[in-house]
């Protein structure tokens, strides 16, 4: 689910955690996983460099002048961002080559204004403007996107991103049970993702997974390596050493890295018992000769989803209380006559009960709730922003569901976060961070699932409030957010290695992070003509990954932050902000300023002070009576973690087939120096 901001079309869908490396310095095979310390040492002593970057700005030092251009860059920009939201919408909607090709001109006539409005900008000394909304403002549009690159290579880098997706959404595989009739005609959705998320053969979904791979990576790669290039090139324009230094920047914080590296660090603990309960019921499913090592990463294809990224898929494998699920309210929103039309208004109510805003006229009017019959449309939930003060949409096939009602309490979210920031000049009408929206409305659903919120709104006539329901809610939740957290993480941190160390052994280092952080492993043999990160669309669409990560950590400080305001008492997990309106006048604080102020600002006004960054602890308390549990549940277990084998490496790792790894000396004396101290501290020698 995402969200549709001013010209910005959401499509939906760095550090390093050095904490447990005494643990692999000690592993079963010391050979194998000394080679990937080294890697991971590599990896992080390069990114800790410090680097002197000269921002892009000329010498007009008028604040008049820089007043006026900012004027008529709002009214420019927002009116072409109404134009572009219109063509998208009318595709979207009502999808038709003609319909298409309005949208791609409205794109190119949008890139046109980007590119001139950029270097009416840099032509500013706007780091020195004595105004501070003007020098956030230029900052912004001095800084943003790819514009910097001569229209040619603009030209080029959009062509190889749209040859990407196009072939990335052409892919089709062959069935399982490939007869003579049978026609290769599988596509990812939602043929491959009903397989991942419902067989339990491992033949048929190492299928799936392998045969999704062989249909994108190796035709992508290429492109890929050029793709790299041209995005180097473009931050490079722009003032900074690499593309990844580029989409870091937009978060404003010199430390980004620290903070995610410190995050992961501090939640990797319950997220590694997760991973040793779930192994565990995995291993009691897949018998041998399919044997599960009760120390290692598990095979990526088990985990119900083709990346590995979200396990909710294998719960009926891994429940610990089948009798005791949490109740699915559909029946009763069926029984009770529910339409798409009031689930809406349920939504809507859900936050005119805490004081913020119904929605306009507009929204009724124009949303599409439903499946058209008489055309094909784009049935993928998200919010529309039409950048004119007065227009916004929700775009949802709605079905009478309990997933759908949460749905629509996550779009509306982002509608109310348009309102309250719609006074604001055209550059501050987004998110705080690029993070923000996601959080916000993934936060307000933390509320929204209780099923003391569904009692509160007449679909759950008895709360079911005992102990093991309990475990059983917040292991389904775990599955959800705890189990995306390495993959959320490592995404860029693979890309930015790529954009700073360059295209080789990209396969190789993309399996080093997953083994890594994640515990998992290909099933199969992997080389490098594989590219198995093409197989997840983000990458290969240009889209930055790392906002998921800070948005699942962000939307528990918020809901914390929430109920406080509204006095919640007991456990974090059944917190509802309801008819809360000092939780209103908290999140309409949040979501007014927008963009405008640095969003670190924003987090310690909603938290009165007590965090000014990412903090782990309010995910962790939301899910202590879970770790409590998964630690008694796992304490006959062998190993809480995983240790990677040579014969498990050798599936990915390119020396293990004649290849090389080099790093410069700098590097290896540093690796050296870190290697030793740690030798040192748990052994007790150093050389």
């Amino acid at each position: 689910m995402g969200s549709l901001g001013p010209a910005r079309w959401w499509e939906d869908c760095h550090g390093l955690d050095l904490s447990s490396t005494p643990d692999i310095v000690s592993g079963r095979q010391p050979r194998a996983e000394m080679r990937r310390f080294l890697v991971i040492a590599a990896l992080f002593v390069s990114r800790c460099g410090a680097y002197d970057r000269t921002f892009i700005e000329g010498a007009n030092g008028n604040l008049g002048e820089a007043l006026q251009f900012l004027r008529e860059y709002d009214n420019e920009a927002s009116s072409m961002c109404t134009r572009v939201t219109e063509a998208q919408w009318l595709y979207v909607t009502n999808i038709t080559d003609q319909n298409k090709k309005r949208m791609v001109d409205a794109l190119s006539l949008q890139a046109k204004l980007d590119r001139v409005s950029w270097q009416k900008a840099i032509q500013f000394s706007w780091s020195s403007l004595p105004d501070p909304m003007a020098r956030r403002q230029l900052n912004m549009l001095a800084l943003k996107g790819r514009v910097a690159l001569p229209q040619d290579k603009q030209e080029e880098l959009t062509k190889i991103v749209a040859e990407m997706k196009e072939i990335f959404n052409r892919a089709r595989v062959c069935p399982f049970s490939n007869s003579a009739s049978s026609q290769c005609d599988l596509s990812l959705e939602p043929e491959l993702t009903r397989v991942m998320a419902n067989s339990r053969s491992y033949e048929e979904q190492l299928h799936a997974w392998k045969s999704w791979r062989d249909a994108t990576g190796p035709k992508l790669r290429s492109r890929f390596i050029n793709y790299v290039e041209i995005a180097n090139e473009a931050a490079r324009l722009n003032g900074f050493r690499d593309a990844g230094e580029q989409e870091r920047a937009v978060y404003g914080v010199d430390d980004l890295m620290n903070q995610v590296s410190e995050v992961w660090s501090t939640l990797a603990p319950l997220y590694r018992q997760l991973h040793a309960y779930v192994r565990s019921r995995l291993r009691s499913h897949y018998a041998p000769p399919h044997r599960i090592n009760p120390t290692a990463p598990i095979p990526a294809q088990l985990l119900g989803n083709m990346w590995a990224q979200n396990w909710k898929n294998i719960l009926d494998l891994v429940l610990p209380y089948p009798g005791k699920r949490r109740a699915d309210v559909t029946s009763e929103m069926l029984r009770q006559g529910y339409t798409p039309q009031r689930m809406i208004q349920i939504s809507e109510e859900f936050f005119t009960s805490m004081g913020l805003k119904p929605m306009p006229v507009e929204f009724w009017h124009k949303s599409l709730l439903e499946r058209p019959t008489n055309r094909h449309v784009a049935c993928k939930a998200s919010a529309w922003d039409f950048c004119n003060r007065r227009d916004y949409r929700i775009k949802q096939c709605t079905e009478v569901a309990m997933d759908d009602l949460l749905t629509t309490h996550h779009e509306m979210t982002h509608i109310q976060y348009y309102l309250h920031y719609s006074d604001l000049p055209y550059v501050f009408r987004d998110g705080a961070n690029p993070a923000f929206h996601e959080a916000l409305a993934d936060a307000i659903l933390l509320s929204v699932t209780t099923p003391k919120h569904m009692h509160r709104i007449g679909l759950l006539n008895n709360i079911t409030d005992d102990y093991e329901t309990d475990i059983n809610f917040l292991l389904e939740m775990a599955l959800d957010k705890v189990a995306y957290l390495p993959f959320a993480f490592i995404v860029d941190q693979w890309r930015w290695q790529v954009f700073s160390e360059g295209t080789r052994n990209m396969n190789t280092a993309w399996w080093e992070l997953r083994s890594y952080h994640q515990g998992v492993i290909p099933p199969v043999s992997r080389s490098e003509d594989d590219f198995d990160p093409g197989s997840k669309y983000h990458i290969i669409s240009d889209q930055p990954y790392i906002r998921y990560f800070i948005s699942l950590v962000l939307q528990f400080q918020i809901h914390q932050a929430l109920c406080t305001a509204a006095g919640h008492i007991g456990t974090l997990h059944t917190c509802d902000i309801y008819r809360s309106r000092e939780a209103g006048r908290v999140l309409a604080d949040i979501m007014s300023v927008g963009a405008s102020r640095p969003w670190t600002e924003i987090l310690r006004v909603a938290t009165k002070g007590s965090a000014t960054g990412l903090d782990a602890r309010p995910m962790l308390e939301y899910f202590k009576p879970l770790s409590l549990w998964l630690r008694v549940q796992n304490r006959d277990e062998k190993m809480i973690g995983w240790v990677t084998s040579e014969q498990d490496s050798a599936l990915y790792e390119q020396w293990s087939r004649g290849g090389s790894f080099r790093v410069d000396n700098c590097i290896t004396t540093t690796i050296l120096a870190v290697f030793l101290a740690t030798c040192y501290s748990r052994y007790g020698f150093s050389h």
